[in-house]
């Protein structure tokens, strides 16, 4: 009998490229969103809106599913999750505690949680030359506020489901996944979609706009090593959180050059002090994602940024040859 999974946050970015990577693979994919895909209809079997902060609609999403991708969550980049923390952190305890019970009751075998790298304790995080972080660097517990504290709650729950109920549960703590068909403009975008936009729309030898002062170090990784990565995680026997990330640390200011280079324009940077930043330096040790997996994600991050750079070319360059509706 074909294993049936739901993937929850089908409509976003990586549930998106989940869903299809799925079906490619020969499986029946319930996806549940509180919106469709805003570039591509999903390749699932069903698709489900519902808002999933709701337990009776976390009920009928998990019916007659063998394994859960529980992706959903309220998130965005820097500028986002640090607005708007009180949002963001009620939103996500009602889903993934609803998602987690649900299952369960309903007999799911198999439940993956989608952590995050902002999980890290802040004082392991205020150098540039930051150290990889390994997966015992979440404590003693130092979250970034917010959206950081309640993924590492949801952790706890996913030990103590398991605990208690005998529900087998996967974490990942994703580092800053990014590519094709993710949000590029609106203020939920991360990092090198903002840039790729802002890039695309400027002019050869013009300006644009970097937070903070460039300094800030991140390792990215693209979405495609993301959803293998998942894949392998659900299949694999291991049930404490495991990073998925790679471990090639930039500057914000050298990702802004990649991005140019690949655009083959010349542009300069003009460093708003102001606005939010995070952590000065954040990067994956892979150490434990190699044992456990025997595979870490290998797109580097320039082979990753050509085709992610294209596509919200391509799309900036569509919005702008829409007509105005404004009347003159």
């Amino acid at each position: 009998m074909t294993k049936r999974i739901l993937v929850t946050g089908a409509g976003g970015f990586i549930g998106h490229h989940l869903v299809r990577r799925l079906k490619d693979d020969g499986y029946w994919v319930r996806g549940a969103d509180i919106k469709h895909s805003e570039f591509e209809p999903s390749p699932a079997d069903e698709f489900a809106i519902l808002d999933l902060r709701y337990e009776n609609n976390c009920i009928q999403a998990t019916e007659g599913i063998d394994e859960v991708y529980n992706l959903a969550a309220d998130m965005g980049g820097i500028g986002y999750i640090t607005a708007y923390q009180a949002d963001i952190a009620h939103n996500n305890i009602l889903i993934n505690a609803h998602m987690l019970d649900a299952s369960r009751r309903n007999g799911v075998k198999r439940f993956l949680f989608s952590s995050s790298a902002c999980v890290y304790a802040q004082s392991k995080q205020k150098s540039a030359d930051v150290l990889p972080l390994r997966e015992d660097d979440a404590y003693p517990a130092d979250p970034e506020p917010g959206y950081g504290w309640e993924k590492l709650f949801a952790e706890e729950l996913c030990k103590y489901y398991s605990h208690d109920y005998g529900l087998s549960t996967r974490v990942v703590r994703f580092h800053n996944v990014y590519g094709p068909l993710g949000t590029y403009e609106g203020g939920k975008e991360k990092a090198p979609a903002a840039i790729s936009r802002k890039v695309a729309m400027a002019a050869d030898g013009g300006e644009i706009e970097v937070w903070g002062d460039g300094q800030q170090t991140r390792s990215f990784m693209y979405v495609d090593d993301c959803v293998e990565g998942l894949i392998r995680l659900m299949a694999s026997n291991y049930s404490q959180p495991l990073n998925l990330g790679t471990d090639e640390l930039v500057t914000i200011d050298g990702l802004v050059d990649i991005v140019a280079e690949i655009a083959g324009k010349s542009v300069s940077k003009t460093h708003n002090l102001q606005g939010p930043q995070g952590v000065r330096g954040r990067n994956s040790d892979n150490a434990q994602l190699r044992t456990v997996l025997g595979w870490e994600p290998s797109i580097t991050l320039r082979q990753g940024l050509v085709p992610t750079y294209e596509w919200i070319r391509t799309q900036t360059a569509a919005r702008a040859l829409v007509p105005s509706q404004t009347a003159a």
